[in-house]
């Protein structure tokens, strides 16, 4: 078995690399190999084509996007819907072609409709349109899910996806204008501490969102790989009475990083979609006994790791 993980480095590729290499995680004779942007540009068929034929992966883990917070969504949804398109299109083709059994794609919690009943389930993707912010990363996201289906009928291949809901830990990207909500908290929040200046959050903090850490989402990815079977898609969260709003967030990151300086809301700013509950009742009737790294405690290991590696993050 030979996993090939696209997007490597990024966020969850890191917490993958984690696990499979200093937790030993992977299971005896696999081969894991990971790549970053520097091995092959992913919106050109012919590298794709060439780092997949170079390697021969039986399995991929697809992780690789052109991602943002908010903000950044909204000025380029052009860029996010064309580019992830490419970079899908080009990975599940090269995929298929170097004979690879099967291929887990990460999409995203954005990609459900922005009118809808709430908790969403992993029936709903394609119920309406979703929310106007962020429409290009998710109708390309969304679209690998058709992707899937078509392979499957067409060639038999257990291509398939997760669905996580706000993944944050070691190695994010922290930029403020263009990285997502809690990243972005955890820096203003260190640059507030550093600089005697007030904390101030982007919108109301009303909006509520569940967060996974990268650790625990690198877990369930594992068992994904090796145990789900289904050609649809999975939703990998913690639970809807987990739900936080902007606010609580804002505090649990004050209270992490130790802030004592003052807290403003800037409401002249965007609050996004109010809310994206997701049910993982899915992912336990698979897994029942999986249990979730404590917010609080994941926040915690994440803000240190910021703190102690700030002049190499990525901000």
């Amino acid at each position: 078995m030979k996993v090939l993980v696209t997007g490597g480095t990024g966020l969850v590729g890191m917490a993958l690399q984690h696990l499979v290499k200093e937790k030993n995680e992977a299971k005896e004779g696999e081969e894991w190999i990971f790549l970053s942007s520097k091995d092959a540009n992913l919106m050109n068929m012919e590298e794709t084509r060439a780092v997949f034929k170079k390697h021969q992966p039986t399995h991929v883990i697809h992780l690789a996007a052109m991602v943002g917070g908010l903000f950044r969504n909204m000025k380029y949804n052009l860029d996010f819907w064309r580019n992830n398109v490419y970079i899908n299109d080009n990975v599940l083709e090269a995929a298929h072609e170097a004979g690879a059994v099967k291929v887990v794609s990460c999409l995203s919690t954005c990609i459900f409709p922005d009118k809808t009943t709430y908790p969403i389930d992993e029936t709903m993707i394609h119920n309406g349109p979703p929310h106007e912010s962020n429409f290009g990363y998710s109708y390309a996201k969304r679209m690998i899910d058709i992707h899937n289906r078509a392979y499957y009928q067409k060639h038999g291949r257990i291509f398939t996806a997760v669905i996580p809901t706000n993944v944050f830990g070691p190695h994010d990207n922290f930029n403020i204008e263009d990285g997502h909500v809690l990243p972005g908290l955890i820096h203003k929040v260190y640059l507030a501490q550093k600089e005697g200046t007030p904390f101030v959050v982007w919108g109301s903090g009303k909006p509520r969102r569940q967060f996974i850490y990268s650790y625990d989402l690198a877990r369930l990815f594992l068992w994904v790989l090796h145990e789900y079977s289904e050609v649809d898609p999975i939703i990998l969260s913690v639970g809807e009475e987990d739900e936080l709003s902007i606010k609580e967030a804002a505090d649990a990151v004050v209270q992490a990083m130790g802030f004592e300086g003052e807290v403003k809301f800037d409401t002249t700013k965007s609050d996004g979609q109010f809310k994206k509950t997701a049910s993982n009742s899915k992912m336990f009737r698979y897994l029942p006994e999986f249990k979730f790294t404590p917010f609080k405690d994941a926040l915690k290991e994440t803000c240190d790791w910021f703190v102690a590696n700030y002049d190499t993050a990525r901000k």
